[in-house]
């Protein structure tokens, strides 16, 4: 029997904490009555990832989400003091990694933050988060794609001195018509997708080795041509270009979230889970700042602004040899393909929890009975993800990318200081320290990025948001599993 509840008392609603961990068992704690949660009865996803496959899953969305291009947006707005600009989104990151460790802990379940605020601030939040991380991860996956196309044609031209021709290369409104290399790169990720959750992670995994190996190599031979005049008008544009500079690069902390989408496939997931989201942050960290001063060290601030393939050209332009930037590149071509991987996964488990919830319709929810993978949702990611990166340019998906991943991070921060008050006895695997002023920090550091991304990007979001309310209000609202509670009685007052 369906809840008879207001409409403002539907978009407060909080699902159960104990029905969302009981879903990542295999188990349904609604009654009865209520719709299956997935599009195949019996069928769950499976537990099959351990702590160094899920950190190398944190390590590879994050670690080439941003440090292989982002340089040739980020130094022109900040100049050498970009450098403070990636310490700045690595303490927000750091602060907001800690909330969602403990989060984590306690709610091992996909779909991450969307989860964790419809545990904590109610379906109508937990939506428009579910939409930010979607944009989030969809348009970083965007983003990402486009800039394989740069390394692929720079290895290209090192090797073979060909180039793909800029129009097959390139989106509309610069130089080009159609981006083929990053609808090839789409296909590639969500054909190994499709095969299986365990061989992609183990794919990543390899992968990831070899994009730590190539960023240590840059650190070490960009370190050899260092030069200390380069760093000497160290602010150009004041601390404002330090927090623009910081808010466009912020998506590069992407994989943080990715770690807890992964919350219903790993093993032991109250251990692994904090544990991925901490190794995570700190090896990121440590590559990203590295690779900054390397770089900035090695090539005057001035020369970054449009560089394709920036880092390639730094290593050829310090050895006056080919070979280092041409190797460099053939290992951007293989980690950009693994971040794709990771981000186009976790996309597809927001997606499955939001089709299980009934937010989204059930065959978001379908199993492949053979792979345990949800094949329509692998397609449908794929297929809007091709074609945002086939045709929109690089700039404006970074700043939308950056502005989902603040959101969802002050949510899951907040999150953390509803469920200690509301479930203060909940088990939890981690605890944040320093609580409640670590995530009172960490949802200030993020406001504060937020406000100094481009006021362009707000109307991108509040596009997206708008369509996203339409679905809400006229399919989710009313085909939310939540709607076969039925609430209890008010507690009479002695």
């Amino acid at each position: 029997m369906a809840s008879t509840t207001t409409l403002g008392e539907r978009l407060l609603r909080r699902k159960p904490v104990a029905t969302l961990i009981a879903e990542s068992e295999g188990r349904d704690e609604l009654p009865a009555g209520a719709p299956a949660g997935g599009g195949r009865s019996g069928i769950h996803l499976k537990r099959t990832i351990g702590l160094w496959q899920l950190s190398a899953i944190g390590i590879g969305a994050t670690v080439g989400t941003g440090i292989f291009f982002v340089l040739s947006s980020a130094v022109p707005d900040a100049g050498p003091a970009v450098i403070l600009s990636f310490v700045l989104a690595a303490v927000t990151a750091g602060l907001t990694a800690l909330c969602y460790a403990e989060m984590a802990s306690a709610i091992p379940a996909s779909g991450s933050s969307y989860s964790y605020a419809y545990a904590t601030l109610g379906e109508g939040v937990a939506f428009g988060v579910g939409v930010c991380l979607l944009l989030e991860y969809g348009v970083s996956a965007s983003a990402i794609a486009v800039s394989w196309g740069e390394y692929l044609n720079k290895f290209l031209d090192l090797a073979l001195g060909v180039r793909i021709p800029e129009f097959l290369a390139s989106a509309p409104g610069h130089g080009g018509y159609f981006n083929l290399p990053a609808v090839i790169l789409v296909g590639m990720v969500c054909f190994l997708l499709v095969r299986g959750v365990s061989e992609s992670a183990k794919v990543n995994a390899t992968m990831v080795g070899i994009k730590i190996f190539i960023l240590l190599l840059f650190v070490v031979i960009g370190l050899s041509g260092f030069r200390s005049g380069n760093l000497s008008d160290f602010m150009p544009f004041g601390a404002s270009g330090v927090q623009l500079a910081a808010s466009s690069i912020f998506f590069s902390f992407i994989g943080l979230d990715a770690v807890s989408t992964a919350g219903e496939e790993v093993k032991n997931p109250r251990r692994t889970l904090p544990l991925a989201i901490i190794i995570s942050l700190v090896v990121v960290t440590l590559l990203y700042i590295g690779v900054a001063i390397a770089a900035l060290g090695a090539q005057h601030w001035s020369r970054f602004d449009g560089q394709e393939a920036g880092l390639a050209q730094i290593l050829q332009d310090i050895t006056g040899q080919s070979w280092p930037a041409m190797m460099f590149a053939f290992g951007a071509i293989i980690s950009i393909f693994s971040v794709t991987l990771v981000v186009i996964y976790g996309q597809t488990r927001i997606l499955y929890s939001m089709g299980r919830d009934g937010m989204l319709p059930k065959k978001f929810a379908e199993l492949s009975p053979r792979t345990g993978t949800p094949v329509w949702n692998t397609l449908v990611v794929g297929t809007a993800v091709a074609a945002l990166a086939a045709f929109v340019p690089l700039d404006i998906l970074t700043d939308l990318t950056s502005l989902g991943t603040l959101v969802a991070f002050s949510v899951v921060s907040i999150g953390v200081i509803v469920l200690r008050r509301t479930q203060p006895g909940l088990a939890r695997g981690f605890k944040v320290p320093g609580y409640p002023v670590t995530p009172l920090l960490s949802v200030g550091f993020c406001g504060y990025l937020i406000y100094g991304l481009d006021p362009k990007v707000y109307l991108f979001a509040g596009a997206a948001l708008a369509v996203a309310a339409a679905v809400y209000f006229g399919y989710s609202v009313h085909h939310s599993r939540l709607n076969h509670i039925v609430e209890p009685e008010p507690a009479e007052v002695g």
